[in-house]
């Protein structure tokens, strides 16, 4: 099938995923989600990097590295393998002028997913259908990628939990000129928290002051997976680029079920969120940034006093 062929040849890494997302919402701008989604694997290519950069190189082992790097590469890759085929399906459809949604069955995505396309192709309700995809994504990765044994333990590791604690989970829109607009998550691997933020990141995008500052950036700065990206005054000055790095990692989709048929969609993940008070956050990033390195400080003496401690190992 030509879809998955497509597919494939974009789901190979976290640039590839990144440019697919964004050429397809210069194709379809009202496919507001592609371009959210975008910028979101753009810093997912930023946090894979500082596993190899400064930030991190020293508060965690090689193992506990590979293994955050595996569970961004996984989730990433987990949405895209879903997510991607959906959008070209939605392509074809304009191409044809006809919905072929029926092609989605086939494909394995969600009867959710089925059903909010039909709707948006008879309604074009822009903010539902993003709605849509933030709810249909976050479920899709709930099981197979957040609770799942060899994935889970990322999550419960004790420096994942100060890091939550602390709100390094942040996704940050940069501007040509150095601002920093964003938002950062609590609670990492409750669902309805990842839901919230991409509702708040949407907010923050598409329903701001801030859409073409923040789009000139994207079309301007080619996605390489470095913190460099971000602006002068970070820490990205130590950040690799992600191809030098990393190689393409092989995936395989094990058993993909239709969530939507064991989990019930709550009412209120539908429900807008209001522009958050504080958008720009290139001061209380930067004081992150630095809290962070600080720790990193801290490992790094530590490991030359004594053996590795256990829970960085």
């Amino acid at each position: 099938m030509m879809i998955r062929a497509q597919v494939r040849d974009h789901n190979k890494d976290n640039i590839s995923r990144t440019k697919a997302y964004q050429g397809f919402f210069d194709l379809h701008r009202e496919v507001r989600w592609s371009l959210l989604a975008s910028l979101v694997s753009r810093n997912a290519g930023w946090n894979m990097t500082d596993l190899k950069g400064g930030i991190l190189g020293d508060l965690l082992s090689r193992r506990r590295r590979n293994g955050l790097f595996m569970t961004y590469e996984r989730a990433n890759w987990t949405i895209f393998e879903d997510a991607y085929p959906q959008l070209l399906v939605y392509h074809y459809s304009v191409r044809a002028g006809k919905g072929m949604f029926h092609l989605l069955d086939e494909l394995q995505v969600s009867s959710f997913m089925k059903a909010e396309w039909i709707y948006f192709w008879e309604h074009r309700d822009l903010d539902r259908l993003v709605t849509a995809l933030i709810i249909n994504e976050q479920n899709l990765i709930q099981e197979p990628v957040i609770l799942d044994p060899v994935y889970r333990r990322v999550f419960t590791s004790p420096l994942f939990l100060v890091e939550d604690r602390l709100h390094f989970s942040s996704v940050i829109f940069p501007t040509l000129d150095g601002r920093l607009y964003g938002a950062s998550v609590h609670g990492f691997r409750d669902l309805d928290n990842r839901i919230l933020l991409g509702k708040k990141l949407y907010r923050i995008l598409f329903h701001s002051d801030h859409f073409t500052d923040i789009k000139k950036w994207a079309d301007m700065v080619e996605p390489k997976g470095s913190r460099r990206e971000y602006a002068e005054g970070t820490t990205g000055s130590s950040s690799p680029e992600l191809r030098s790095v990393y190689g393409e990692v092989p995936h395989h989709l094990r058993g993909k079920r239709d969530w939507s048929k064991g989990r019930s969609v709550k009412n209120e993940w539908f429900d807008p969120v209001d522009l958050p008070s504080e958008v720009e956050i290139k001061s209380w990033f930067v004081h992150k940034e630095k809290q962070l390195m600080r720790m990193n400080g801290l490992a790094k003496c530590m490991k030359k006093l004594f053996p590795p401690l256990r829970w960085m190992s």
